[in-house]
């Protein structure tokens, strides 16, 4: 029962994404020979066309994308891949704790390489065509290689814990293993900004006095505490621009890419900052963050549940080795089925996500200049060739920002 219930969320999941994505193609291809009235003082008819150019070629890969990412997971479920591999593991290591780790490591490594020949698509085909990609592939390897290290590094001790939580706590296993995954998430963000960061990008003080000057005073009006001001070096692997802050405590900063000051003023640089300070001021973040916790708390009492029925395994295509833990097993398989069974609140987390992004428009507004933020806004749409004319029903859907006419013409009643 339960393998026709994967199958059937699975195909709808499949057909959603797949009918989502033309209509998205369709609605920006029929759109294209016109800038919208609103753009056209600002915009050009070829940056437009450029921006439909380039989210036809974005929706186009990951369409590709979904299809391969679900043959891969019928693969390993139905049709025995996590099967064969755990047999494999078992026959060739004895230590069980081991053993696990290795089936897990195993999986995240099949779905890395699985999901490699996108990430070069898009960096060296799509980014690259459309002049953003400036990443030699000698830096990409170094990347990736520096990623994965960082990856074992926390993410090991982090599946050890919760792999020896559920094989050594009793019935009460997930609290612990839930437990774990807040102090890994905590660890994370306090580690980001001032360890991980740094090994992928150089970060400098900013060196413009008056543009720091004026950031401090709208940090300071905001209640805003900062431990410094820093200019990374973005534009080494992308031509992309964006501003964030980071951290948390004293360990806070601010963050701007080199390419986004090389493209703004010093009054869209203070608008863009200030929106950003309206995510912290409406505490965005750290409710974000309360809610990933609630949500993870949720998801591991499920699993508890499922990893102790026999059917989850079975009818995902898994026979549970006798004489030996499974929890290895219940582990992937939540987390490769989880996702189908889950895409159905993405609009619910997009309409939440667009609401922040209003909320902290508007205090943008109230801090800085609306005129200044919709200039900002308007330039970055244009740089990074991002549509203008989106279908509604995809954006409905997908979209964590609101569309680029909705979200100006409430800055101008703002104003």
């Amino acid at each position: 029962m339960f393998t026709l219930l994967f199958l059937v969320f699975l195909f709808a999941d499949i057909a959603l994404r797949l009918w989502l994505g033309v209509r998205q193609i369709r609605h920006v291809a029929r759109h294209r020979g016109e800038v919208p009235p609103e753009f056209s003082d600002r915009i050009s008819l070829r940056s437009h066309q450029r921006a439909a150019d380039y989210t036809h070629g974005k929706v186009q890969i990951s369409l590709v994308e979904t299809i391969t990412e679900a043959a891969v997971l019928i693969g390993l479920t139905l049709l025995g891949g996590l099967q064969f591999i755990d047999i494999k593991l078992g026959q060739l290591i004895d230590h069980e704790m081991w053993r696990q780790l290795a089936l897990v490591g195993s999986i995240v490594l099949i779905m890395g390489v699985v999901g490699l020949p996108f990430t070069l698509w898009r960096k060296f085909g799509l980014e690259a065509r459309f002049g953003f990609n400036r990443m030699s592939f000698g830096l990409f390897v170094s990347d990736t290689l520096k990623g994965l290290l960082v990856a074992v590094v926390l993410g090991l001790p982090l599946a050890a814990g919760v792999l020896w939580f559920m094989g050594n706590t009793g019935a009460y296993w997930h609290w612990w293993a839930w437990g774990a995954w807040v102090v890994f998430n905590i660890l994370v963000i306090w580690l980001f900004p001032t360890v991980i960061a740094p090994l992928f990008n150089k970060f400098t003080p900013l060196n413009d006095p008056e543009l720091a000057r004026r950031i401090n005073a709208l940090a300071q009006r905001c209640g805003f505490s900062i431990s410094g001001l820093f200019v990374m070096d973005g534009s080494k692997r992308s031509a992309h621009g964006n501003a964030y802050f980071t951290g948390f405590g004293r360990s806070r900063r601010i963050v701007f890419f080199d390419t986004l000051l090389s493209k703004l003023t010093g009054d869209e640089v203070e608008a863009v900052l200030a929106h950003e300070l309206g995510h912290f001021k409406y505490r965005h973040i750290a409710k974000r963050l309360v809610i990933s916790f609630i949500l993870a708390l949720v998801f591991f009492q499920v699993l508890g549940w499922l990893s102790q029925q026999v059917w989850f395994y079975t009818d995902l295509g898994v026979i549970p080795q006798l004489g030996r833990p499974n929890d290895a097993l219940a582990l992937i398989l939540f987390f490769l089925v989880m996702p189908v069974f889950t895409f159905w609140i993405t609009p619910l987390v997009s309409l939440m996500s667009r609401r922040d992004e209003f909320q902290a428009d508007q205090f943008a507004a109230q801090q800085s200049s609306a005129p200044a933020l919709i200039s900002a806004l308007v330039k970055l749409y244009d740089d990074n060739a991002a549509t203008l004319t989106p279908d509604p029903v995809h954006s409905a859907f997908y979209d964590s920002h609101p569309p680029a006419a909705l979200r100006i013409k409430k800055l101008k009643h703002a104003h």
